[in-house]
């Protein structure tokens, strides 16, 4: 949240107050594209809501994603938009207060940004990215903390609900601390993520089991995948401290490539020795999806926003390239030479 104390007090005073009415509806939504940490936080937060007597709540994703997340506590009650769009829109303009979780512009959620800048409801911001922008009424925003699932940890024990975390609610919020840490291999230098990550295991989570679930249960063609990427598409710019890998709609389709797949591939890149700066380019429909992650004192945020209209955090960050895949690797390259020489 805010460093300063009387802030961050009135703050919480605020929401208290919004918070009074249990009859109210309330949608939580996420970014496009969720990862562990946006769908831990959201279900997390739904969950406690719950538990405390919040009736009518709904969690709302732009689209679908992995199958290795979906095992969290409420994701049958996620409403994704890109298969339900009426649905989701009339949540978000019915809502009396709007969460949006682990992203900080409407334009994150890409194609629920006309609902969430339109909606009447009280919009609440609670993230940990940098450069918030307007259109929020309360914004409890901290780039410090290791993720947005840390920082709903916190929001519901200064609403003094901290019992109100049962195991369901716990285990979410775990999930989404260990994806955005990378299992606490980055972001993760405050001792206060690991003293809520003690918390959390103090209410029954499994951290060994939650491993598995996430990082154990990939198929077969996601390995082949994987080993495609490493042997076939892995490029090395070693001048430039830069490596990254590539994969066309063709070849996604040769492995039989299914939502989340991709995930965390970049970070492979990222571990050669004298690497600074790794990307990931996948071909959509519409674009070249970029995944971006870097070592200090390399910025992908501000790489991302500048060249890629993206962004995200200073050591790992997306954007998009609205070109083809030749032409969007061409101009990388020219980008890295001029930038990390």
């Amino acid at each position: 949240m805010q460093n300063k104390k009387s802030l961050e007090t009135a703050l919480i005073s605020s929401l208290q107050e919004l918070l009074t009415d249990r009859q109210r509806q309330i949608s939580i939504v996420v970014h496009t594209n969720p990862d562990g940490d946006a769908i831990g936080s959201a279900l997390g937060f739904f969950t406690v809501l719950h538990r405390l007597g919040y009736s009518k709540v709904s969690v709302i994703a732009p689209n679908a994603y992995a199958s290795f997340l979906h095992w969290m506590p409420g994701n049958d009650h996620v409403i994704i938009a890109s298969e339900k769009p009426g649905v989701a829109k009339a949540a978000i303009s019915n809502a009396h207060l709007l969460f949006c979780l682990d992203f900080n512009g409407f334009s994150r959620a890409e194609q629920l940004e006309n609902a969430l800048a339109n909606s009447k409801a009280i919009k609440i911001m609670i993230d940990h990215h940098p450069q918030p922008e307007k259109g929020f009424d309360l914004i409890f925003s901290d780039t410090g903390v290791s993720s947005t699932a840390e920082l709903i940890y916190e929001v519901i024990t200064a609403l003094g609900h901290e019992d109100a975390i049962d195991l369901d609610a716990a285990q979410c919020l775990y999930a989404g601390i260990v994806t955005d840490t990378g299992s606490f291999s980055f972001s993760c230098n405050n001792p206060r993520t690991y003293e809520i990550t003690a918390r959390l295991i103090g209410k029954g989570v499994d951290g060994a089991h939650i491993q598995r679930l996430i990082y154990s249960t990939y198929s077969a063609q996601r390995m082949r995948l994987l080993g495609f990427c490493l042997s076939e598409k892995l490029v090395v710019l070693e001048q430039h401290h830069t490596a990254y890998i590539s994969l066309t709609k063709d070849e996604m389709q040769r492995f039989d490539h299914k939502e989340g797949d991709t995930e965390g591939i970049v970070n492979y890149a990222l571990s050669i020795k004298g690497i600074r700066m790794a990307a990931l380019f996948v071909e959509k429909d519409d674009c070249i999806k970029l995944s971006l992650r870097s070592t200090d004192p390399v910025d992908v945020n501000i790489f991302a926003r500048e060249h890629y209209n993206g962004g995200g955090h200073k050591n790992a960050a997306g954007g998009k390239s609205f070109t083809d895949m030749h032409n969007t690797l061409m101009k990388f390259e020219v980008l890295v030479s001029r930038e990390f020489i």
